[in-house]
């Protein structure tokens, strides 16, 4: 009995331990959620994961690989087409000389791109602001580069570190003041060099074969002749321009254009093929093709869907020819009665009606895939001179421009013009020396900086007496590219041509003009070129009866 009694004694003894143990454990776990719970709802600070100095090594690793914290793609290797299938923009993306920038704000990131590839990778998270500019230099030591920035809102310091032979690392920090001397990092940059298709092909091109590119040139007769074929083969021009004495037949005038793009086979660049066709007097294919109306009577029915089918029929017209480029519209307010020059190649008096019929003429061009050329920039409707003749002189002021002539060139740029030409008049008010067509104060000056204008600027014709009686053509085409010109147009005389290029070629040799200045423009007129992807490809029969039918067409409504 007393045997039971002590085996029933043990096993109670047994369950009170087992039941004490459990009871411990479950106690411990109930302490352990409480304690999670508690800490999920703590308003007091956590610690940091990691320290600065890792943080700092963390950044720099995956720069040597063209990463940021938020971008895991591979800056010079990623495209802009896979960062939009992974990341959602932000507004419009901005164009710069740099290249295109895009905002994604949900990854503090925004994206340099240049031919599609990514290249500057600039990251701006809030984990930056734990990093000051005494960690920089007791972290990472004196930079490789340092650049300022500074504006209206911003002076900041820029710390760039070469961190592999393809990548730089740069922190943009505001400049240490007396007050904050040691300012918390802003955002940090990943950059490399991307070498664009026409940076490349812009590198393989020689000095000779560059300044060509910046000469449109006149041609002699209805087909090609030595003096035509040497401009294109020896000189590599960029361009040739038709008169109405270049032109016979329909027959005669595709024979001559595409004659003259297989001179150009050899060169680098397709030729440009430009020719005068606003509608009205200034008409220059055969007299086979039907006539369209002139400015004026555009702009009197005042309707922008009927400029811009006019626009499509005048582009309609020159493909059929070959033609890649026409010197159309004309954008002047034909705002003096007595000019002798421009009439009713104007749309209007009123700046409105021109910008408004004019911006759409231009855009029924390119819709076509031909090049329109706006012009005569700054406006050449106040003239009672023609510049064919004599050079013209407008006594207006800034101000005065802005309110009447300005107006639709304006309104092209912001529509994305393509290319302006800038008339020869002098403007004393803006330039006392030179015309516009040689100013800088008025090319590089109001029209690039000003009025923001990135596209191709060329002249008007080199060999009109407004030039011819002042200047010598060759001294007027080096400061006309001193002064900003991408393009000098040199419409007649092969010999005058020639004296630009070699003038050119001279003014590089003397360091008057730089070779850097020179791939300045020959890099718009690539891009351009490659922008309406312009062949060599030769043109077809024109159809005569269905291009006339379908002019008639667009006259009825």
């Amino acid at each position: 009995m007393k045997k039971v009694l002590y085996i029933v004694t043990a096993i109670m003894i047994a369950a009170f331990v087992i039941l004490g143990f459990t009871l411990k454990n479950n106690s411990g776990r109930k302490s352990a959620s409480n304690t999670l719970a508690n800490s999920e709802h703590s308003t007091e600070p956590e610690e940091p994961s990691i320290t600065t100095a890792e943080q700092l090594a963390m950044i720099v690793e995956q720069a040597k690989q063209g990463k940021t914290p938020t971008f895991q793609g591979t800056a010079g290797k990623t495209t802009s087409q896979e960062v939009g299938e992974d990341w959602a923009v932000s507004g419009t993306p901005a164009e710069t000389e740099a290249g295109i920038y895009s905002n994604y704000p949900d990854h503090d990131a925004t994206i340099g791109t240049r031919g599609g590839i990514v290249f500057d990778v600039r990251y701006a998270g809030e984990d930056l602001k734990e990093i000051h500019y005494e960690d920089l230099q007791a972290e990472l030591g004196n930079p490789d580069k340092v650049k300022t920035f500074k504006d209206a809102a911003h002076d900041r310091v820029i710390w760039i570190y070469q961190v592999s032979p393809d990548y730089q690392l740069k922190w943009i920090l505001p400049q240490p003041t007396d007050k904050t001397p040691n300012p918390t990092v802003d955002h940090i940059a990943v950059w490399t060099k991307v070498e664009t298709k026409e940076e490349k092909m812009l590198s393989e091109m020689t000095l000779e074969e560059k300044i060509g590119q910046l000469v449109i040139a006149g041609i002699e007769g209805t087909s090609i002749n030595q003096a035509s074929r040497q401009l294109i083969e020896h000189y590599q021009i960029g361009g040739v321009i038709f008169y109405a004495n270049n032109v016979d037949t329909t027959e005669q005038t595709v024979h001559y254009v595409n004659s003259l793009k297989a001179a150009n086979q050899t060169n680098p660049l397709p030729l440009f093929t430009s020719i005068d066709q606003e509608g009205g007097r200034v008409a220059r294919l055969p007299k086979q093709i039907a006539k369209l109306p002139t400015a004026a009577a555009i702009g009197r029915t005042n309707d922008p869907d009927y400029a811009f089918t006019i626009g499509q029929t005048l582009g309609k017209q020159l493909t059929q020819f070959g033609f890649n480029m026409n010197f159309a519209p004309v954008l002047d307010v034909n705002s003096n009665p007595n000019n002798p020059v421009i009439g009713n190649r104007s749309f209007s008096s009123n700046p409105k009606v021109v910008s408004a019929l004019g911006i759409q003429t231009m855009k029924g061009i390119e819709k076509q895939h031909v090049i329109p050329v706006v012009k005569h920039f700054p406006g050449h409707g106040d003239t009672s001179v023609d510049s064919h003749l004599e050079l013209p002189k407008v006594n207006k002021t800034l101000q005065q421009l802005e309110q009447l002539e300005l107006i639709p060139f304006k309104k092209a740029i912001e529509e994305h013009a393509d290319v302006v030409m800038v008339a020869h008049i002098l403007l004393p008010q803006l330039d006392k020396t030179y015309p516009a067509s040689m100013s800088a104060p008025i090319i590089t000056g109001l029209l690039r900086k000003q009025l923001g204008y990135n596209g191709l600027i060329m002249t008007d014709d080199m060999t009109m007496k407004a030039i011819t009686n002042h200047y010598g053509i060759a001294q007027a085409a080096v400061q006309s590219v001193k002064a900003g010109s991408d393009v000098i147009l040199v419409a007649h005389d092969p010999a005058k041509t020639i004296a630009v290029i070699d003038a050119l070629k001279e003014a590089v040799a003397s360091k008057q003009i730089t070779e850097q200045r020179i791939d300045e423009s020959v890099m718009r007129i690539m891009e351009l070129k490659l922008k309406y992807k312009l062949s060599d490809a030769p043109a077809h029969k024109v159809n005569v009866e269905q291009l006339n039918k379908e002019i008639c067409s667009v006259l009825k409504k």
